[in-house]
C-alpha cells in the first residue's frame, strides 16, 4: 500500500506542477507575508508496527503485522518565523486498523487492533523560494498521539482475548511536499513518515504466568506513511 501511496502522490503532484508552471499569472502574491494563517487537511494513511522480538520463555516466537489503509483529518495553524521557515501545529484525528498474527501459536493467534488517535504534530516547515505558483518544502518535527482505543486500563489482557496498548505516545515525523498557489487558496499535498519513539505495548498481567502473546515483544511502535492534502 505504501508504494501505491507514493505512485498516486507522484502523479498527482506532477499533474498539478505541470498546470502551475504553465500559468503566467502569480496567484496569492502576498500569502506568505502573513504572520499567522490557518487551514485544514484531509488524507490517507497506512500504519503498521515496528516490531522487535527478544529471547524469552516463549521459544521460536514468530509475530507479524498486517496493515490496512486508514484516513486522517485535521486543522492547521502556521506561524511564520522566516521567509523560508514556519512552525506548524496540525491537530487531527487518525483512524486505521492492523492485524497481529502470532504465528507460533496454533490457536487464539490473531488480534485485530482498530485504533483512533488524536494526533497532534508540531513540525517545522522548511520552504524553498517560490517559483511562479510552486514552492517545494520539507517537514520535520515531533507529535503526540492519544490512543482512544488503547485498552490500557482494561484489567483483561490477552488471556481474555484483549490486546492492550498505551494511551499516551510520542512520534517523530519527516516529510516532503509542494505548495501550489491557486486562484482562491493554497493547495499543499505532502507525504510524510511517522515513527514511534516509545514502546506502545501494554504487557499482559504477570499474575497469569508467562504470556505467549506479549512476552516475546521487546518493542512495538507505530510506523506509518501519511499522504495529506492541505488547503490553506
Amino acid at each position: 500500500m505504501s508504494k501505491k501511496f507514493l505512485i498516486f502522490g507522484f502523479f498527482l503532484v506532477s499533474s498539478i506542477a505541470f498546470y502551475a508552471q504553465r500559468e503566467t499569472v502569480e496567484y496569492l502574491p502576498t500569502f506568505d507575508r502573513k504572520l499567522l494563517h490557518y487551514g485544514f487537511y484531509l488524507g490517507l494513511n497506512q500504519n503498521d508496527f515496528k516490531l522487535n522480538l527478544r529471547n524469552s520463555t516463549i521459544p521460536n516466537a514468530d509475530i507479524t503485522v498486517e496493515a490496512t489503509a486508514g484516513f486522517n483529518v485535521g486543522l492547521i495553524a502556521d506561524l511564520r518565523l522566516h521567509k523560508n521557515l514556519s512552525l506548524r501545529l496540525e491537530p487531527g484525528l487518525v483512524s486505521n486498523s492492523k492485524t497481529i498474527n502470532f504465528n507460533h501459536l496454533a490457536t487464539d493467534n490473531v488480534r485485530e487492533v482498530s485504533s483512533t488517535y488524536l494526533h497532534v504534530p508540531l513540525v517545522f516547515k522548511f520552504s524553498t523560494d517560490r517559483y511562479k505558483n510552486i514552492r517545494p518544502y520539507l517537514l520535520g518535527g515531533i507529535s503526540y498521539d492519544y490512543n482512544f482505543s488503547s485498552n490500557e486500563n482494561n484489567q483483561d489482557d490477552n488471556f481474555a482475548k484483549q490486546f492492550r496498548m498505551k494511551t499516551h505516545n510520542f512520534m517523530y515525523e519527516v516529510g516532503v511536499g509542494v505548495d501550489f498557489y491557486l486562484y482562491y487558496f493554497k493547495f499543499s499535498p505532502s507525504i510524510r513518515g511517522v515513527f514511534a519513539i516509545n514502546n506502545e505495548i501494554k504487557y499482559d498481567n504477570p499474575i497469569n504466568g508467562p504470556s505467549k502473546w506479549t512476552d516475546p515483544i521487546n518493542f512495538l511502535g507505530t510506523r506509518g506513511v501519511f499522504l495529506n492534502f492541505a488547503f490553506e
